[in-house]
């Protein structure tokens, strides 16, 4: 890494391929040389005496920070003694070992408080030689390097077995010397990381002006000169003085039909996303929203054509309608709705996604709790919508395709800010860890404020 930071003044040959030259007084040592290693276990779920304790009990799902202060789950001292979980104390190094997130990362983090660990986890705790905080940097900074050394030596892609990683050289400055060099990067990852927040917000923001310049456009129209009137219905509040407003049941009509000609056999299964609307292809599993078993046996399915609206009733009061752009095969959990005119669905599709009426949607759907919430047909027809006039519906999609092409281009910028800046975050740490860059002379300013100190979000998980 070049810029601002200047190199060692003189360099060896490590032996280690992944670490290439290191600084000349360095000396590096596999893992197993520097820490001891513990593992943990699952309490019996079906004892109750085990669980809602207040030890937390660290899986993969907590890895999401860098610093480890609570859990998810938690367990009481009865499970730390009667199962294959163990007490650990403060300050280890905490690693997933079993997921499939390693496929392509590896979570570390230190635990600021005394955890107990699942059976995916293992716990490093290293000796004088070496500090935590940098031998979590020397991961943090070379991640895909050290997947691609386990993958080496045999472990698989969901795994890395303790045999590895104990193999596994690290480079090994003086404990002051890596202490300068953790100290150095909890400021200068902060900064980023700050960047980073900053451009994550900007993301959200956007999407929620794109969401309500496309709600304001499908219910109150493209002309804020237009006289309004009271449409009459409490979630709508005022429309255009020349838009209809009427029940669905009016513009739709409901359809049951089976696959059953050989053509409709071979449609696809298409899937309703709350986030997407209706696919346009048959979604693989980890397409899909959620899990889900299709059956082999098409004709359970309902047909969809062109122009339809269907909607999932368990999920619709959370916005999860589609028009459908072509003939396809969706779950019978769905309903089908059929234009009787020539309507643009695209557009109802559209006025069902705003934040009111997906409220109004709750309210017309039975069922005791949110998860079991169904909207069937007799309710949903019932529900007033505005319609405006064919030609201005055109006008108003139009216009919605031009919004969306503009937040997409925006949103994408943005993306790639954030990917830039976690790629600079990543080439920073691995090259203040193996030598690259000379931190020793850089002094934290007096009001910086580290990682260290548990607030840090970061990590490369």
């Amino acid at each position: 890494m070049t810029g601002r930071y200047q190199a060692y003044p003189e360099y060896r040959n490590s032996g280690v391929e992944w670490l290439g030259d290191v600084p000349a007084h360095w000396n590096v040592a596999p893992i197993k040389y520097l820490a001891g290693f513990s593992g943990g276990g699952t309490p019996s779920k079906e004892n109750p005496e085990f669980w809602r304790g207040d030890i937390p009990w660290v899986s993969p799902k907590d890895m999401k920070c860098s610093r480890i202060n609570s859990t998810i789950d938690n367990v009481t001292e009865a499970a730390i003694e009667q199962s294959s979980t163990n007490l650990l104390a403060e300050g280890a190094l905490l690693m997933v070992v079993r997921s499939g997130i390693l496929q392509h990362s590896i979570p570390v983090a230190i635990n600021n408080v005394p955890v107990t660990l699942n059976q995916d986890m293992k716990a490093l705790r290293f000796n004088d030689r070496m500090s935590v905080r940098y031998a979590k940097d020397v991961i943090t900074g070379n991640q895909k390097v050290l997947l691609l050394e386990w993958a080496k030596q045999g472990a698989t892609v969901e795994s890395v077995e303790q045999e590895y990683l104990a193999n596994t050289t690290f480079p090994v400055p003086s404990v002051i010397e890596q202490n300068g060099i953790a100290s150095f990067l909890d400021h200068e990852t902060a900064k980023i990381d700050t960047l980073i927040e900053k451009q994550q917000q900007l993301i959200k923001l956007l999407k929620e002006k794109r969401q309500a310049v496309i709600s304001h456009a499908v219910t109150k129209g493209l002309n804020p000169n237009a006289p309004m009137r009271d449409s009459g219905v409490e979630w709508l509040g005022e429309v255009p003085e020349h838009w209809d407003v009427k029940r669905l049941g009016l513009l739709f009509t409901e359809s049951s039909a089976r696959a059953s000609s050989d053509v409709e056999l071979e449609y696809q299964v298409l899937s309703v996303s709350i986030h997407h609307g209706i696919s346009d292809k048959e979604l693989n599993e980890k397409e899909l929203d959620r899990k889900v078993t299709r059956s082999d046996d098409k004709s359970l399915y309902k047909v969809v054509h062109n122009n339809d609206l269907a909607y999932n009733m368990m999920r619709a009061w959370q916005g999860g309608f589609g028009a459908s752009k072509l003939s396809g095969l969706v779950s019978p959990a769905y309903v089908v709705c059929t234009p009787k005119t020539n309507i643009k669905s695209s557009y109802f599709e559209l006025v069902l996604r705003t934040s009111n009426a997906v409220t109004e949607l709750k309210r017309y759907s039975r069922g005791i709790t949110d998860f079991r919430l169904r909207l069937y047909w007799d309710e949903f027809k019932n529900i007033c919508v505005p319609v405006p006039p064919a030609g201005e519906v055109d006008e108003i999609l139009e216009s919605i395709e031009s919004i969306n092409s503009k937040y997409d281009h925006l949103v994408l910028v943005a993306d790639r800010q954030i990917e830039l800046l976690k790629e600079r975050r990543t080439a920073l740490i691995s090259a203040a860890v193996t030598g690259k860059i000379d931190v020793r002379g850089w002094q934290a300013p007096v009001d910086s404020c580290l990682r260290g100190n548990g607030e840090h979000k970061g990590n490369a998980a």
